[in-house]
């Protein structure tokens, strides 16, 4: 494809446009040189950081080098997506902060509570590409979205979509951080976007509230200490000196976003996608640990949760109520659930209940 200037600022300025017209809070351009990451994601990458993710080691510096993964890449068109449910009122922060208080609720992540976010993003992305197509013909792209080695948050800070917080994601001056993150790769020099300016200044609530203390300082993340890592990537049993630590989190966690001013800007969702399924914004921990592996299946189609499999929801959820003895201790209905999984086939299901249980005295 050949263009001239005009032609190629015209297409970056259409494109930011149809984005919207997908659902994208907001599309923006950046070039693809992430030279500058390359020696800090080797030192993560040393220290051990990514714990079980192999995936993040696997790749070497390609993460960093997006024309090596896809040849010909010029360009990283990066888009943002909302995801705050609608229904969850103004006083949301609020919301959330009282079923972190309530032993017997069941804490899920607000990204996980409605349709599995890699599936949406990529085939809106996988649209705009295709009215690109249809704009200028043939062109080499490819579309992601937490789906290949990709620094997808230094794409978006390099594209101006926000600057990347204390907690390692990103911000948005508008938009707070309740978004998810997908780009195209593509071999059109189009126009870049100019990058935003850093504004979390002095403040380190994120750092400070974190409950295993996994942000180490300012964009340092030790994801073995990491509650999300710890209920979705690890796939054995949670080292025992982390459990206590997890509280009522049995997918994910968002302490970290939620505590973060600028999340007063959070924007609602616009696609019905991430509209809440199944309760799992108010669901009890006892109701969900009675799902048999078939119900789990089932309930989760669709859903970013169904990838850890039944087995690391009962761990997680016997974790939830082991620590429910902190302030309820021998809650019958919690008691005779984790009496139900004693005898579980699952190996690390079966440690796991019997630390919960000993925690309401019951040996």
């Amino acid at each position: 494809m050949s263009a001239t200037v005009t032609d190629l600022a015209a297409l970056a300025h259409a494109i930011k446009l149809w984005g919207r017209e997908l659902g994208f809070a907001e599309v923006r351009i950046a070039d693809v040189d992430l030279a500058h990451m390359e020696a800090p994601l080797q030192a993560w990458l040393d220290a051990g950081y990514h714990g079980e993710m192999e995936y993040m080691a696997g790749h070497g510096m390609k993460r960093a080098r997006p024309a090596e993964l896809v040849p010909g890449t010029v360009r990283a068109i990066s888009a943002r997506m909302n995801y705050l449910p609608p229904a969850l009122g103004p006083d949301w922060r609020a919301h959330e902060a009282a079923r972190d208080a309530d032993p017997s609720a069941a804490v899920i992540s607000v990204y996980a509570r409605g349709r599995d976010y890699h599936k949406v993003m990529r085939s809106r992305l996988q649209q705009l590409a295709e009215r690109i197509r249809g704009e200028i013909g043939d062109f080499g792209y490819r579309v992601f979205s937490d789906s290949a080695p990709v620094m997808e948050v230094e794409l978006a800070a390099k594209a101006g979509l926000g600057w990347r917080g204390k907690h390692t994601l990103l911000i948005n001056r508008q938009g707070g951080s309740f978004f998810f993150l997908g780009e195209i790769l593509v071999d059109v020099p189009l126009p870049v976007d100019a990058p935003e300016t850093p504004r979390c200044g002095q403040c380190s609530a994120c750092i400070t509230v974190c409950p295993t203390q996994a942000i180490l300082g300012p964009h340092r993340l030790d994801a073995r200490r990491c509650i999300s890592y710890l209920t979705i990537e690890l796939k054995g049993a949670i080292p025992v000196e982390m459990r206590p630590l997890i509280g009522n989190k049995v997918y994910g966690c968002d302490d970290c976003q939620t505590v973060c001013p600028w999340n007063k800007f959070a924007q609602r969702a616009v696609v019905p996608d991430f509209d809440e399924r199944h309760s799992l914004g108010s669901a009890g921990m006892v109701d969900l640990f009675a799902w048999t592996e078939e119900e789990f299946n089932r309930r989760m189609e669709g859903s970013a949760i169904r990838r850890i499999g039944h087995e690391r929801w009962l761990r997680n959820l016997a974790v939830g109520m082991g620590n429910a003895a902190a302030k309820a201790k021998g809650q019958p209905d919690i008691v005779a659930a984790l009496l139900s999984r004693r005898d579980h086939p699952s190996a690390i299901v079966r440690e796991h209940v019997a630390w919960a249980l000993a925690l309401h005295g019951v040996e």
